[in-house]
């Protein structure tokens, strides 16, 4: 009973939103996981004992291992030998862990006040496997069903029944909703050279889809402004020139006419002195990508950054789907008031107008916040004037979903502006919301198959998706999407990109149910399975990397060709290192990309480990961006009862104010850190004096920011601190975001292990 009363004071100590998400067994970010783990083994054994609770545990534990995937094993050793040091360490006193924590804030300073005591680790807490989490959770859950809020869930097969808005299914049907006259929507649509209809109403023939099928695509390259290179590719379109529009008129964009004018007054806080003599509606930077947008061509822009141009980028993207969902409805109810008119006999193929489901236009984002703000940028571009404010229901229901509480942002919290930026607001990762719009209305939570737009984070669309054999999975409502817009893209790396491989494999599929769509009104397209062939897709990301450059290249199918911006880095993120420090970059040879991992290990334990394995060599920090090489090398130091303590994204909180201390006191040798914990947590880790980068980092700016975490100790023996780094060729794109174009080509020619001194000064 102690135990169960424990586990309801730990869930008691949640916010209201955290246990939500408990509920919903989501992800939030790596640090919920385990939790996950725990919550699974109560579902399935639920009223078994205390001892047969940790036996069965063991025992999946043992299922798990004999299991051929490397990837399960890896799971299974997350399950026990990872934690099993601290999971013995957690059974100390609770008084004894706050004074190792106080005397650990006390040695840091006022940096780093509150990191371990409050903040983000509070947030992302693993609690104890307790007894009464089921019984807990059921009371959450019957509560919010007695507040009118459907929230139940089958955690073994992942779907999630959530609120969704069913009174107004009426009022924004396109089957049952007409054109209304005065608004001569419709009318301004059919303008020539209209984007969309150019798009969508291309017919194309058997013989350019077998050459899209077969023939590669040919590029050409061409220099903009203010986008710097583009790349365009294409298997159809031949070489030409594709030149950005030097001004541009709100009314020759084709847009939809309530856009014309709310445009320029929502866009009004990014425009600068020196954009509105030329033009009083689009910075350069959105000029050139609504150019490429509004062209129907798929996007590839690697350098969004939430600190400068983020919101710019927003607000482009939005403008364009919601164009294209106006202009969508409005051919939808002009045609109803057609075939309402028509008289009897006449042809009906000219009203094919819809796809075989009705969302148009998937918008991926990481968190809540994301979504919020993308609504709003919604709202502000439909209301035409303070007078005529646009119906939006279940309003009050969104904002307190997805806001957030000010009071729950610890106070006394350093970190870097990026950082801030990237995680304001609600940083919930697991949520999806249907937005209809029709006309001057929009419904919030709208079912799925009654939505234009669909707003979602990968793993809020990976659980309704599913996987194979699971009973409960639909991804019917992906088959028709003609806008797919991917936002972000870099942080989904860091949570898990397996959810975006997973999307993209099933999006613009047939559908496997009609969902009583008529076949009438369903465009030649879509009925041919040609929909992947029509759609575009936008991708933003804030570096260009391998796994994201794949999914453009390999799942972006679009007729008219993609466009990708290839900038390279003149200057490297090693001009921003402060301290001064020599960088020994030791290249390791790999016969392909799949074997590198393992080169890498073997080049490691082989070259590098034995020149830091005497004592002379302490205080050596390891930097693993991937986790599994993580979990491989924690379990080689153990293996070789080296002197180390681990901290990584599943580490709990009093485990990393130990292994902190421990490694700025010189209690242990080595730290292995991985790159998800930095990202999550910034935390700065002080007593460093020598530096492996068993990897390149992900985000450049990581290798600055963790040398010159060296200068955090003021200790005077900066003339012993030293960094090595291992590369391959095939972390060229990585090296060049460190040391820049110049010196990425001299250490790629040569095939010897280079050893290259750089003074990162500035």
């Amino acid at each position: 009973m102690g135990k169960r009363r424990a586990g309801r004071e730990l869930l008691r100590s949640l916010s209201k939103k955290q246990k939500k998400h408990l509920r919903e067994f989501g992800e939030e970010h790596p640090f919920y996981d385990k939790l996950l783990l725990l919550l699974l083994l109560h579902s399935y054994f639920p009223f078994q004992s205390e001892d047969s609770d940790k036996s069965s545990a063991e025992s999946d534990s043992e299922t798990e291992v004999e299991q051929v995937s490397g990837y399960h094993k890896l799971l299974v050793t997350l399950k026990t030998s990872p934690e099993s040091e601290s999971e013995e360490e957690e059974d100390e006193s609770e008084s004894e862990e706050a004074e190792e924590s106080e005397a650990e804030m006390d040695s840091e300073g006022s940096q780093d006040t509150g990191e371990a005591e409050g903040g983000e680790g509070d947030k992302n807490d693993v609690p104890e496997e307790e007894e009464g989490t089921t019984d807990t959770a059921e009371q959450m859950l019957s509560q919010e069903q007695a507040d009118g809020t459907d929230t139940s869930c089958d955690p073994r097969h992942g779907v999630i029944e959530e609120f969704t808005d069913v009174k107004h299914e009426s009022e924004f049907s396109l089957e049952t909703n007409f054109m209304e006259e005065e608004s001569g929507d419709c009318n301004a649509d059919k303008r020539d050279g209209n984007p969309f209809k150019q798009h969508m109403d291309k017919e194309l023939d058997d013989r350019e889809m077998e050459k899209m099928s077969t023939l590669p695509k040919t590029s050409s390259q061409s220099q903009w402004p203010r986008l710097g290179q583009l790349i365009f590719s294409s298997t159809l379109e031949k070489h030409k020139t594709f030149k950005a529009d030097k001004e541009v008129d709100v009314k020759q964009l084709h847009l939809h006419k309530p856009l014309e004018s709310t445009w320029p007054k929502v866009n009004k806080p990014f425009l600068s002195s020196v954009d509105k003599p030329r033009d009083s509606s689009f910075t350069l930077l959105q000029r050139e990508l609504f150019c490429i947008m509004n062209s129907y061509r798929d996007l590839f822009y690697p350098e969004r950054n939430a600190l400068t141009n983020g919101e710019e980028i927003r607000h482009a993207y939005c403008l364009h789907a919601l164009n294209h969902v106006l202009k969508a409805n409005a051919q939808v109810l002009s045609n109803n008031a057609k075939r309402r008119d028509r008289k009897p006999g006449s042809d009906t193929d000219d009203y094919r107008d819809q796809g075989l489901t009705r969302p148009k236009v998937l918008m991926i984002v990481p968190f809540r916040e994301c979504a919020l703000r993308i609504v709003h940028i919604f709202i502000s571009l439909l209301e035409v004037n303070d007078k005529k404010k646009i119906d939006v229901s279940n309003k009050k229901r969104f904002k307190g979903e997805f806001g957030s509480d000010p009071e729950e942002k610890p106070p006394n919290l350093k970190r870097p502006e990026d950082y801030e930026a990237v995680f304001a607001g609600n940083i919930d990762d697991h949520f999806r919301i249907g937005v209809a719009i029709l006309q001057k209305s929009m419904r919030l939570y709208a079912p799925f198959y009654s939505s234009d737009i669909i707003i979602a984070s990968p793993l809020g669309i990976r659980t309704v998706i599913g996987a194979e054999g699971e009973k409960k999975r639909d991804f019917d409502f992906l088959s028709s999407i003609e806008i797919l817009i991917i936002d972000q893209a870099d942080i989904y790396l860091m949570q898990n990109w397996e959810h975006v491989l997973h999307l993209m494999k099933h999006i613009n599929l047939l559908p496997l149910d009609s969902h009583g769509v008529d076949f009438s009104r369903v465009r030649m397209l879509n009925l041919n399975n040609w929909s992947k062939y029509y759609r575009q897709t936008l991708l933003f990301s804030a570096l260009q990397d391998p796994q994201i450059n794949s999914v453009f290249n390999k799942h972006c199918f679009n007729y008219g060709g993609q466009v990708a911006i290839r900038n390279v880095p003149l200057t490297g993120s090693i001009s921003h290192v402060v301290v001064q420090l020599p960088h020994v970059f030791r290249r390791l040879e790999a016969e392909s990309v799949t074997s590198v991992i393992d080169a890498r290990f073997q080049f490691f334990i082989d070259k590098v480990l034995p020149e830091y394995r005497d004592a002379i060599m302490s205080h050596t920090l390891i930097y693993v961006p991937s986790y599994f090489d993580y979990v491989r090398l924690r379990n080689y130091f153990k293996k070789e009862d080296l002197n180390f303590t681990h901290i990584c994204e599943y580490t709990k909180k009093a485990a990393v104010c130990r292994a902190r201390r421990f490694f700025l006191k010189g209690e242990k040798q080595f730290l292995l850190f991985t790159e998800r914990f930095h990202f999550y947590k910034r935390y700065t880790i002080k007593g460093i004096r020598n530096l492996i980068f068993y990897e390149l980092p992900t985000y450049s700016h990581f290798y600055s920011e963790i040398c010159n975490m060296l200068k955090a100790t003021d200790s005077g023996v900066d003339a012993t601190w030293t960094c090595t780094v291992l590369y391959s060729k095939y972390d060229a794109q990585k090296l060049a975001a460190v040391v820049g174009i110049d010196r990425t080509a001299q250490m790629l020619q040569s095939k010897k292990n280079v050893h290259l001194f750089v003074t990162g000064e500035n």
